[in-house]
């Protein structure tokens, strides 16, 4: 869920980019020791936990795919780091709001974190859980560039998008990508049903050939074609 740039309306993103971009300069000269960690609000520090979360997810997905597939323990670990990462991306935008600070590295930092804890991770868990031939891959991979497509869309054009009296967008363009965690209680069902692997709902079409696939991928091609709607609107809470 990315944080915005501080801008209320068109006419005032045009000033308003103007002190980001004087800010944006600032960085590549900046000599100092660290001057990268000074120049990061505590807003952004929360978005690096978000970040953190979906990559020990990633890992721990991995972790799974190495060991013995009757243990399920690093399965539900990846999981499990799944909604802390979605705590801190909600964090960070209200403690940024509570503060006043923002800036536009921090968007940045968030969208790209926002692309692992809600793209990459649950990926990685489909892999890991059986969605893994070959077309399958690619199905998946279909679904993590949707999310990146996305939040790049949300940092261009933000800030002319509908805002409320607080300054905040009216809605999202096409499905946030936190959403991505309603697949993954979808998954956590069946890894408590023992659905995975060779049990995966639905089973394999094609098996045995170069097109083998899974037709339940295909709920990541539906969510991730979603994200990337531009008609589907959804309210912002």
């Amino acid at each position: 869920m990315s944080r915005q740039r501080p801008t209320s309306s068109p006419s005032s993103a045009v000033t308003s980019n103007g002190g980001a971009d004087t800010k944006m300069k600032e960085i590549p000269n900046d000599d100092r020791h660290f001057s990268m960690l000074r120049q990061l609000h505590a807003a952004d520090f929360i978005t690096e936990l978000n970040g953190f979360c979906g990559i020990m997810s990633v890992f721990s997905s991995l972790r799974y795919c190495l060991g013995e597939p009757s243990d399920l323990t690093n399965v539900w670990i990846a999981l499990t780091f799944m909604p802390f990462g979605l705590f801190f991306d909600f964090m960070d935008g209200r403690i940024a709001r509570w503060q006043k600070k923002s800036s536009m590295l921090g968007q940045e930092l968030d969208s790209l974190a926002d692309l692992i804890s809600f793209g990459v991770a649950p990926a990685s868990l489909a892999f890991a859980i059986g969605f893994r031939s070959f077309l399958d891959t690619v199905l998946l991979s279909f679904f993590v560039l949707c999310g990146l497509s996305r939040l790049a869309r949300f940092n261009v054009s933000v800030q002319y998008l509908p805002k409320d009296a607080s300054g905040k967008s009216k809605y999202f363009e096409g499905t946030p990508t936190p959403t991505s965690l309603g697949l993954m209680a979808v998954a956590a069902w069946w890894v408590k049903n023992e659905w995975i692997l060779e049990n995966l709902p639905l089973g394999a079409v094609l098996k045995d050939t170069n097109l083998e696939f899974h037709p339940a991928v295909l709920l990541f091609v539906a969510h991730g074609c979603a994200m990337i709607s531009k008609s589907l609107k959804v309210p912002k809470p």
